[in-house]
């Protein structure tokens, strides 16, 4: 008898197909919609393998509701929406979708940089609202790229592979991680800082943490006020690494430049959102990895390991407490 398997969304088919030939499935069909709460709280009763996207809660009382469940694969490098040592305590195997999604991340992130120095979402609504009368000196002026200093925080994957496109801007990269790895210094051209000065010396800072106890709410008010006030905050990592409030703070009274955030405290961005009535930055729905090719690969490296649990093998990508 092929083990069950329950998918909280539609996923690409080549995916979808290697789960169905060596699995019995069940899937959440809508792509746009996460799956009700209470649906897959129904769904989970009989699965053996369960297949997670960031939308999903995977929790202790999630958990009590899946007695036979051998493996949560998320679909996403990130896994803060699981209770891994709940999974663990449990035998429960994780796994997420590393790599695959590094250079398309960075991509974006230096696209929010761009565009936030550069007022480039400003400048279109500006154009489009019909506000555009003549050419004038100073109209919608932005902060240079070339030359300018980055600061990473975070010199994982994403973080040196922004850190690699720093160098067709001629930038100085800073840099401020867990550890610090001279290595790495050599082959970027890459410099330590401790945190605090990296926020001090940075004309626009990166951040590519995942998020922790460590590195929930780590950029508030006193980091912000260490920053330049011609300095971009760029957020693709994940929203409560930033606190939200303390940002609007900052950008409203022009404390800092601009920000480009791709992620946010609470998701979908409430439309009461403070941020959506500031013109100082640039505001995207979660599309970090976000490219045709790169979702493809996620999912089918998610499938992957979701089968070979299931049928014994060792996962491809395990997540470990």
């Amino acid at each position: 008898m092929k083990p069950r398997v329950y998918i909280t969304r539609r996923i690409p088919e080549k995916a979808l197909e290697i789960i169905a030939r060596r699995c019995e499935y069940r899937m959440w069909d809508r792509e746009d919609d996460p799956v009700p709460r209470e649906v897959l709280e129904s769904e989970v009763g009989d699965v053996e393998g369960l297949f997670t996207l960031l939308t999903e809660r995977v929790d202790e009382r999630l958990l009590d509701r899946a007695p036979k469940l051998k493996i949560v694969a998320n679909m996403a490098v990130g896994f803060d929406n699981i209770d891994v040592a709940a999974c663990a305590r449990r035998g429960i195997v994780v796994t997420n979708t590393p790599g695959v999604l590094t250079e398309t991340t960075a991509d974006l992130a230096f696209a929010l940089m761009v565009a936030a120095a550069r007022r480039v979402t400003e400048a279109e609504r500006f154009l489009r609202d019909g506000k555009w009368k003549t050419w004038s000196p100073m109209l919608l002026c932005g902060v240079d790229i070339y030359g300018a200093t980055l600061g990473i925080i975070g010199l994982g994957r994403i973080g040196q592979a922004v850190a690699r496109r720093a160098r067709g801007f001629s930038m100085r990269v800073l840099y401020t991680s867990q550890r610090r790895d001279t290595g790495l210094e050599a082959e970027l051209g890459v410099e330590w800082r401790d945190f605090d000065d990296l926020l001090r010396e940075s004309d626009f800072v990166s951040i590519h943490v995942p998020l922790t106890e460590k590195t929930r709410g780590m950029i508030g008010k006193r980091e912000l006020s260490l920053m330049k006030p011609t300095a971009v905050l760029v957020n693709t990592s994940r929203g409560a690494v930033v606190r939200e409030q303390d940002l609007i703070e900052a950008l409203r009274d022009r404390r800092i430049f601009a920000a480009g955030l791709d992620v946010f405290e609470t998701e979908p961005l409430p439309k009461d959102s403070a941020l959506l009535e500031l013109d100082n930055v640039v505001l995207l729905p979660h599309i970090g990895s976000a490219s045709i090719a790169t979702r493809a690969e996620m999912a089918v490296m998610a499938a992957n390991n979701l089968v070979r649990v299931l049928h014994g093998e060792e996962p491809l990508n395990p997540v470990t407490v």
